[in-house]
């Protein structure tokens, strides 16, 4: 067995961990768990730490449970929130716990018969049928309201807004977790929780009950809470958040994301997010010092983690669609981004609205008289004859070439470039 905690250390991935659990864990096989939460049906890239860690754990020979809150997502965690969330439906919850689970496999080994194959649980199961009398009784009795208050989780809500406060709903989220902990540590021997650094506060009372309860000891294990270099956050871009799933995060986007990241970050971002031995990652960081310009560890770091969220293929189209814009990409590349990718690689480029009726177009009237490409047709003349001008990414040279339907591509667009770096949409309507 690989030590789990040495291989987080390294890699940068512990910020707090419970005396003992170490020596725990190199007893044997182990179990410990994630929570997530399912308040919508995808992961971003926020997640990717604690799901990580599961995947070292595993990696690591032990066996991973991932955990997701049917029952806690109905309520929300009040750690780092401003405001408590809207509830959701049993249905939707439902549905994005399926989701969920789907993601995951691409981390986890759900399906083999090894003893340490993960295990998905929901705590709606266990929640479901358990009265408020008897949770009150066998749970409430043994964790104190001052206990629970001294929590920063807690102390910050109020302290916050005391005219808004804190709901009895929120104000119990921690004792769900904590039953959560005490419900696996009894039923699947789990004795280790992990999480990220905003779960410490919430996690001891999984601990706290399991020695008052159940007479045991159990450990925690939280990672850091990613940050960028500089200050800003983590997995966030204009547009929003970073995600998994690929109808709202384009696998595009998603490579572009990593390929963009600073140097200080990339050096860390490696060690967390892939799954590179420690030799590769320190080689590849060595590399990328002697020559920074190269980009090669944002290069390596955006290969493994795209093609483990999106697969091998997707990740050679992200790199041939990143190829549009700098390289010498061609037509047929052009023709096989699909709409979402090919919008998001020329997002912001000058667009034009040419109904189809005007086709098909000659050339020089096309570029600036149905558009404005030229300010003038004998600047695109000119720029033709001279080899400055392309149509889907194949130049044209001849002033008498029409365009016509066939240029369309997906029924909708014609990409007309200027030179080397000047592109433009033209969406036929």
């Amino acid at each position: 067995m690989k030590n789990f905690v040495e291989e987080l250390k390294w890699r940068g991935m512990i910020h707090d961990i419970t005396p003992g659990a170490e020596e725990e864990l190199m007893k044997g096989p182990a179990s410990a768990y994630v929570g997530i939460d399912p308040t919508g049906d995808s992961l971003h890239i926020g997640h990717l730490v604690s799901v990580m860690i599961l995947k070292h754990f595993q990696n690591c020979g032990h066996k991973p449970y991932a955990l997701v809150g049917g029952a806690t997502g109905m309520i929300g965690d009040p750690s780092m929130k401003s405001a408590e969330r809207n509830l959701l439906d049993e249905e939707t919850l439902n549905h994005n716990v399926e989701c969920i689970k789907n993601q995951l496999s691409k981390f986890l080994d759900f399906n083999s018969d090894a003893p340490n194959a993960a295990k998905l649980v929901n705590n709606y199961d266990w929640m479901k049928d358990y009265t408020f009398i008897n949770f009150t009784r066998d749970i409430g009795k043994l964790i104190t309201v001052n206990y629970m208050m001294s929590k920063d989780s807690v102390k910050k809500r109020l302290s916050r807004d005391s005219s808004e406060g804190m709901s009895f709903t929120e104000f119990t989220y921690q004792l769900l977790q904590g039953y959560d902990f005490l419900y696996l540590y009894e039923h699947e021997g789990v004795k280790l929780q992990l999480g990220g650094a905003d779960q410490w506060g919430n996690i001891p009372t999984g601990t706290e009950l399991i020695r008052r309860k159940a007479g045991g000891e159990a450990f925690a294990l939280t990672c850091p809470l990613i940050t960028k270099s500089d200050g800003t956050k983590f997995g966030k871009t204009e547009k929003g958040n970073i995600w998994l799933d690929p109808e709202r995060t384009s696998p595009y986007e998603f490579y572009q994301f990593w390929l963009n990241v600073a140097d200080d970050d990339a050096e860390r971002y490696i060690k967390i997010f892939t799954m590179l031995d420690r030799q590769t990652i320190e080689a590849a960081i060595e590399e990328h010092r002697q020559d920074p310009g190269r980009r090669s560890l944002q290069q390596l770091l955006a290969r493994e983690i795209t093609i483990m969220i999106h697969g091998e293929a997707e990740y050679e189209n992200a790199v041939a669609a990143s190829r549009m814009l700098f390289g010498n990409s061609t037509s047929d590349e052009l023709r096989k981004l699909d709409e979402k990718t090919f919008l998001a690689v020329f997002s912001g480029v000058p667009t034009f609205d040419l109904p189809k009726s005007e086709l098909p177009c000659n050339i020089l009237d096309f570029l600036a008289v149905k558009t404005q490409v030229f300010p003038s047709k004998g600047e695109a003349r000119k720029m033709t004859v001279g080899n400055g001008v392309s149509i889907n990414k194949d130049k044209v040279t001849d002033v008498n070439y029409e365009v016509s339907e066939k240029d369309v591509m997906d029924g909708k667009y014609i990409l007309a470039q200027k030179g080397k770096k000047n592109y433009f949409i033209i969406n036929v309507i």
